[in-house]
């Protein structure tokens, strides 16, 4: 891979098994009611947030969370 600045957000495929992760973060989520399960949600963001620790990647990502979804 090659080098990139630490603050360049990644949007291309980076997981290995991609699908198999998807199972486990569905897989948590059951039995848990809808409140429960966006606590959830809020805990994994800020847990995951905190380890990239980088504000302009963190802002990088909620921009691109926010626009995905809408049509340009």
């Amino acid at each position: 891979m090659p080098d990139r600045p630490q603050s360049a957000l990644v949007t291309m495929p980076n997981i290995p098994d991609p699908d198999g992760f998807y199972s486990e973060l569905i897989a948590l989520h059951d039995g848990r009611s809808a409140q429960d399960s966006a606590a959830l949600n809020a805990r994994l963001i800020l847990l995951l947030a905190n380890h990239i620790g980088d504000r302009d990647v963190l802002r990088a990502a909620m921009e691109a969370a926010a626009d995905s979804g809408h049509a340009r």
